[in-house]
């Protein structure tokens, strides 16, 4: 559908309220430019005058002719100066010329009539009459078609059909002119006689077009062209017919449709100035009634002809008319049957993937499992972080990443199976297996489908995936209970890790306790439930403690404390990391405040989740933390993780970097336990790496984990990082990481996490004084 169907240069704010004097200020007029605006007044009143006199008095006061003569040429002045306003528009152009093209023909006709000289037919006068209308359908030919850029073709052919019908009953009105005409022989002075009813039939006809092409408002400027044509048409006919005695009415009606025409001219706009508004092209049952009443139309006149004696002329226009109705609703009912074809395909598709959607699921699911007795499978997929994707680079990305999930699942899916997207990042397909196992080894060859990275928007994005597993019939008979098992399998599948789980009777238990343990730890944040253990870091040379690591607890008033590993997985799979994440920076950050004014300056170290960094205003709001408390920002130490350096390294590069320019220490976490690259320790702002656990224990009873341990201590010295050693345990293992150049230790050796009021009792218990040397093996 095209909304601006009006030629941009008529565009005129039809709701203007205020409007100037020097504007046209009568009902149904537009807005023109102030100095067009006083030449179409001034116009406006000369013809009232001059219509006025004419009908009133007629010759009785020596009116002859030249009056509508003086008239017309001030008509033809307002549409050259809209010709000079809008820069030569072809429409405006041909409408001027139409104009003009009338005027002279009726000032020679004046001259010749005041000079006693008799007009031949066809005469000067003739020709300038005759120009006026193909130079005029010209011009209103143009600037439909420049208003109606993109218009559906049907909507041409309910304009044509109307503009068809309506000629051909003005070709029934019109039989005794056709008729007269006609009879006479053939010649040069009967082709022109003829020639003035044909192109009436073609000004009605242009009315009636454009009435099918557009839907009127009340000051609509278009309703003007065609009440201009209409009247000058009206006028013509009278001539013709010979209706009109005294001959002034037909002056009177040409002068009064040309100037109500050149209104319409003079309202264009120029193409410099925006466009302020239009009129909406017909359309639904408006539309239908045009192109309806034509074709009823030609129908009974086609009838009608076989009774009564109709013109040639008029049967050709009716027969024209019937045509266009049936190929119109050929074109119809085609488009009918696409758009029924279009609903089916939406109804059963997904719009993102073009996988079938729920709908279809559920339809097929009822088939296939109705009366079956071999086992099949449900296989519902989530994927891991895809609120990451969105929030982080968008949901364009995160849509291009649905559909090259889903076409890659459906490049693997085999005939027989089906596969649908349910709604946001969940598909499912329901398969043919044999038994459980070949189920649980389906839904792990989709996932490792999705292990290749996807290349989206110049990002190289790798989507891992949830899947949960259920049965028929052992895990339920019909998809609704198969869709809640496999969702159940799913989440535990999500808690574990584990990627794919295949649902068992047991799980019913644990999601009612996962579930209900989501709905605590809303409250428990709400209520300030969790807690912060601190655990010390010990400076390997001189022994002091500048920092500590603050570890979440939650106090659960049922349960007793509980340790991340009983409530994390609970808090990222309900949305809730960035509250929590919120909660454990002010705590900590309150911390280091009371511990400076105590005069103990000691920094504090948190975790974020990978959730917590896609957030743009995280370094604006840790900023406005440490101000709040007066706190430098070298106070807070913030620890994240390789995975998601990896996940999204430019984006990390960007957060990092703004968090780093304010002065806050950046840590890596668990280094050495990811599957990345080294190079971001050259691209990011870093300023401390934490050796995994996992490489200091078995340091004592494994070289290579011994050598290991001391490259990378090298490695981050030679990149003026600090190195941290978490999980040391033993005081060999403390020793030797002095020996090594190790920074810091993290352990249990040292201290266990403990609350704030009990590590002030550890540090205050420790000796002023410390020899590290004591620890390390004698010789």
């Amino acid at each position: 559908m095209v909304h601006h169907v009006i030629d941009p240069l008529m565009d005129i704010d039809s709701h203007d309220r205020g409007r100037s004097a020097n504007e046209f200020a009568a009902p149904g007029l537009v807005r023109a430019d102030r100095w067009v605006g006083v030449p179409v007044a001034a116009m406006a009143v000369v013809v009232v005058i001059y219509a006025s006199s004419m009908v009133l008095l007629g010759d009785t006061v020596a009116y002859a002719r030249w009056p509508g003569v003086v008239t017309l040429w001030l008509i033809v002045a307002v549409c050259w100066v809209s010709v000079r306003r809008v820069g030569g528009r072809a429409s405006v152009v041909m409408a001027a010329l139409a104009m003009s093209s009338f005027a002279a023909g009726a000032s020679y006709d004046l001259w010749a009539t005041r000079a006693g000289v008799a007009l031949p037919m066809p005469s000067p006068a003739d020709i300038g009459f005759l120009l006026f209308y193909p130079l005029l359908v010209a011009a209103i030919l143009t600037a439909v078609r420049r208003a109606s850029r993109g218009l559906s073709s049907s909507v041409w052919w309910d304009s044509m059909m109307g503009a068809l019908g309506t000629a051909a009953v003005m070709a029934v009105v019109l039989e005794p002119v056709l008729a007269r005409v006609i009879a006479e022989p053939s010649s040069l002075a009967t082709s022109t006689r003829l020639a003035y009813p044909v192109f009436d039939l073609v000004l009605v006809g242009c009315v009636a077009g454009i009435a099918g092409l557009v839907r009127l408002s009340g000051d609509d400027r278009w309703a003007l062209l065609m009440a201009g044509l209409l009247i000058f048409a009206a006028a013509d006919m009278l001539d013709a017919l010979q209706l009109a005695d005294d001959g002034h009415l037909p002056d009177v009606g040409w002068v009064i449709g040309l100037c109500l025409i050149a209104i319409w001219v003079a309202a264009a706009e120029p193409d410099s100035r925006p466009s302020r508004g239009g009129v909406e092209p017909r359309s639904g049952s408006a539309a239908l009634v045009v192109s309806l009443a034509a074709g009823l139309v030609g129908l009974f006149l086609l009838v009608l002809g076989t009774r009564v004696q109709v013109s040639i002329v008029a049967v050709a226009l009716a027969g024209a008319t019937v045509a266009a109705a049936v190929v119109r609703s050929h074109r119809a009912f085609r488009l009918l049957r696409h758009l029924v074809d279009l609903r089916r395909h939406e109804a059963t598709t997904d719009e993102l993937t073009g996988l079938a959607n729920r709908r279809v699921l559920y339809a097929e699911a009822a088939v296939r499992l109705s009366d079956r007795a071999a086992p099949c499978a449900l296989i519902l997929l989530d994927l891991d972080r895809f609120k990451e994707v969105n929030d982080s680079l968008g949901h364009h990305v995160g849509d291009e990443l649905l559909a090259r999930v889903g076409a890659r699942l459906a490049e693997d899916v085999r005939d027989g199976d089906l596969l649908a997207r349910l709604g946001g990042d969940e598909f499912a397909a329901l398969v043919e297996v044999s038994d459980r196992e070949q189920a649980v080894a389906t839904a792990v060859k989709l996932r490792e489908l999705l292990t290749a990275p996807f290349l989206l928007d110049g990002l190289s994005l790798q989507s891992g995936a949830s899947i949960g597993i259920a049965v028929f019939p052992d895990d339920g008979r019909d998809l609704s209970t198969l869709l809640r098992k496999a969702d159940i399998a799913m989440y535990k599948a999500k808690l574990t890790g584990m990627g794919h789980y295949a649902y068992s009777s047991a799980d019913d238990e644990d999601l009612d306790s996962h579930l209900r343990t989501a709905a605590e730890l809303r409250t428990a944040l709400g209520e300030h439930q969790l807690v912060l253990h601190y655990q010390p870091k010990v400076d390997l040379v001189t022994g002091d403690v500048a920092s500590v690591e603050a570890l979440v607890r939650w106090n659960h008033p049922n349960r007793g404390l509980l340790y991340p590993i009983d409530f994390l997985s609970v808090i990222q799979e309900a949305g809730l990391m960035p509250q929590m994440t919120t909660r454990v920076l002010e705590m900590a950050l309150d911390q280091a405040s009371d511990w400076r004014r105590g005069g103990r300056p000691l920094s504090v170290a948190v975790n974020l989740s990978a959730s917590s960094l896609v957030d743009n205003e995280l370094p604006d709001v840790v900023a406005a933390m440490l101000r709040e408390r007066k706190l430098p920002p070298s106070a807070l130490h913030l620890e994240i993780t390789e995975d998601f350096l990896m996940a999204d390294r430019d984006r990390a590069r960007a957060i990092l970097s703004r968090l780093r320019a304010g002065g806050v220490q950046i840590c890596v976490d668990d280094f050495g336990t990811g599957y990345s690259s080294l190079a971001y320790l050259r691209e990011l702002p870093i300023d401390e790496l934490k050796l995994d656990r996992s490489f200091i224990f078995p340091m004592a009873d494994d070289e290579r984990a011994l050598a290991l341990v001391t490259s990378t201590v090298g490695l981050a010295h030679s990149l003026g990082l600090r190195m941290v050693a978490e999980g040391v345990e033993t005081d060999s293992a403390y020793a030797e990481l002095a020996r090594m150049g190790c920074d810091q230790a993290q352990g249990y050796f040292t201290s266990r996490p403990l609350p704030a009021a009990e590590l002030d009792a550890w540090l205050l218990g420790r000796p002023d004084s410390f020899d590290p040397s004591a620890l390390y093996p004698s010789g």
